[in-house]
């Protein structure tokens, strides 16, 4: 794997001038973020050696190179998922390669299910920290060398960039909730009681990846904030059938918020 993470590193290195310090994992439905990037490189997934291939419709699998809020990034168009028949070293990844390359801050964001009462669709929901209920940890097997082999995780969404998120919010008037999320295998959705299960368990959305890739970034030291867009809800009384369809369309349609609040803080990060 270490000879593999190096291979995809130099590949890229070599195709693009750019040393971004701060990444951005684009979820489902959210991939028009990357309209927001003034494009410098792309790379379609198929083409960067190693590389894993989104099979997810929304997920348009395309590496990144770019300028967002006057600062460089990089920007994974899709991510990879556990429930595609992929394991966990592969769902991670390109967070391996991001750490080869130098990246210092990873934003991520997911579509998911919310489960708070006081939630609505629509809502961008700030991380605050997140459980993991898959059934493979990122972490499983030989120890990497790029962090110890127990690591901390008290604080796996960096608070600097909470306040951060919080302060632009209400600069700019926009609508934030904040909770805990929880990831579960997929691919299905989740029954009405097994919202009722990770209510109890303290989550209050809940969706089908990031943690792993969470995981990853904090074993490699890189800082993390994350949003989630309530897509839809899983509130007794308030659960109705929900298709893939319409949770991007959900998305996709409070996408400029996030865009607002991701741009201004690559803006500010020093």
């Amino acid at each position: 794997m270490l000879k593999a993470i190096q291979q995809t590193a130099d590949w890229i290195s070599q195709h693009t001038t750019m040393r971004p310090h701060t990444a951005i994992v684009l979820g489902t439905g959210l991939g028009r973020l990357s309209e927001e990037i003034e494009v410098v490189d792309a790379f379609p997934y198929n083409e960067i050696p190693n590389f894993p291939v989104s099979t997810v419709e929304g997920h348009s699998g395309r590496l990144i190179f770019g300028r967002l809020g006057g600062k460089d990034v990089m920007a994974l168009q899709g991510r990879f998922h556990f429930y595609e028949g992929y394991d966990m070293k592969q769902v991670t990844f390109p967070v391996r390669v991001m750490h080869q390359l130098g990246i210092k801050n990873l934003f991520v964001s997911n579509a998911a299910g919310g489960m708070n009462p006081d939630f609505e669709i629509g809502d961008l929901m700030l991380i605050t920290d997140h459980i993991n209920f898959m059934p493979e940890h990122p972490l499983h097997g030989p120890n990497f060398p790029t962090g110890p082999r127990f690591p901390d995780m008290h604080e796996a969404y960096d608070h600097a960039f909470l306040d951060m998120a919080r302060q632009i919010a209400s600069e700019k008037g926009i609508r934030t909730v904040e909770g805990v999320y929880l990831a579960t295998q997929g691919p299905t959705y989740e029954t009405p009681a097994e919202y009722k299960m990770y209510r109890i368990f303290g989550a209050d959305a809940v969706g089908m990846s990031t943690v792993p890739e969470v995981i990853v970034a904090r074993h490699c030291g890189i800082r993390v904030f994350g949003i989630s867009i309530i897509t839809d809800l899983g509130v007794e009384g308030k659960i109705v059938e929900v298709s893939h369809e319409e949770v991007q369309r959900a998305a996709d349609a409070v996408q400029p918020l996030m865009a607002d609040i991701f741009r201004e803080m690559v803006r500010r990060i020093g």
